[in-house]
């Protein structure tokens, strides 16, 4: 199963006990499903999960039935549809609609003055026209609907809610989303997913991780090319004093740190002044090797 199918599942586990709540759920699910208008409403799905808790949030919330219920041992996307016209006319009355008046959708939102049918609202929108992309591979949760005024009252309710969403139009619908990692948290604990919410959190969480190494691991060898480009022109320097015959006529200590450089090429600065006898600084090797490169460009 997706990850978008089992953050469904986990907000279908949860019964609605209120009426108030189970009416809100049912408007968000009617104004984001397939088909809600005066002829005929459908609802397509396919969460086995929203297909089982459909018809027992129909019931409660608007007092009606499906006129057409998917086949018990069918595969695929599961519809769900009504079309006797006193049963949509009581799903319209029931929203605050009237099937005969009204010209287009909107969000009732004196049906959703409680915190709590606020979020039974944008459950039933999510579980009805929403997604969630796995959050291992990026990040992308959204609504949509094809009714432009309901988009853009939920996205106020949403507002509101302060789940402020990002808006935009595809296909002819419109798409309430968001592409951060937090915002799909703090939505997914609001509609009652707070386990998937976690899931993000952790995949957000490793991503960091993982990224956080890449860029040490890239680091040090950044680290590493450059310790070796400078390696390779101090030994330069010291095969050109050596060509020339200057080399024996170096102090002893530039001497010194010559031949271990020349012992120890692939070693850092700071390795190299603890091979010193006694052990020197990092800070000494370094004026001793720009010693040796200066005396080595005046040949």
């Amino acid at each position: 199963m997706s990850f978008s199918g089992n953050v469904k599942s986990e907000l279908c586990r949860a019964e609605v006990e209120k009426n108030c709540c189970a009416l809100a759920e049912a408007m968000g699910t009617l104004l984001f499903a397939n088909t809600f208008s005066s002829d005929c409403i459908r609802i397509v799905t396919e969460s086995r999960d929203f297909g089982a808790r459909l018809p027992r949030l129909f019931r409660k919330g608007l007092g009606v039935s499906f006129d057409q219920l998917p086949e018990t041992n069918g595969s695929g996307k599961l519809t769900y549809v009504i079309t006797d016209p006193e049963k949509i006319q009581k799903v319209f009355s029931a929203c605050g609609f009237s099937a005969q008046t009204s010209i287009s959708l909107h969000v009732n939102f004196a049906l959703l003055e409680k915190e709590c049918c606020r979020r039974a609202f944008l459950r039933g929108a999510f579980l009805a026209g929403g997604s969630v992309t796995d959050p291992e591979k990026r990040y992308h949760l959204e609504l949509s609907t094809t009714h432009l005024k309901v988009s853009r009252e939920t996205g106020t309710l949403m507002r509101e809610m302060e789940l402020t969403a990002k808006e935009t139009e595809r296909k002819g619908s419109s798409v309430l989303y968001y592409k951060q990692s937090d915002s799909i948290e703090d939505f997914l604990t609001a509609i009652g997913a707070p386990v998937s919410a976690m899931a993000v959190m952790a995949a957000k969480i490793d991503k960091d991780w993982r990224n956080d190494a890449n860029r040490k691991t890239n680091c040090d060898s950044a680290n590493v090319d450059k310790a070796i480009a400078a390696s390779q022109e101090q030994l330069a320097a010291i095969r050109k004093l050596k060509k020339s015959g200057r080399y024996d006529t170096l102090p002893e200590k530039l001497k010194e740190t010559a031949t271990l450089r020349r012992e120890h090429p692939e070693t850092t600065l700071t390795e190299l002044a603890e091979l010193h006898e006694p052990p020197i600084s990092k800070s000494a090797v370094n004026h001793r090797m720009r010693k040796i490169m200066s005396l080595a460009s005046e040949t």
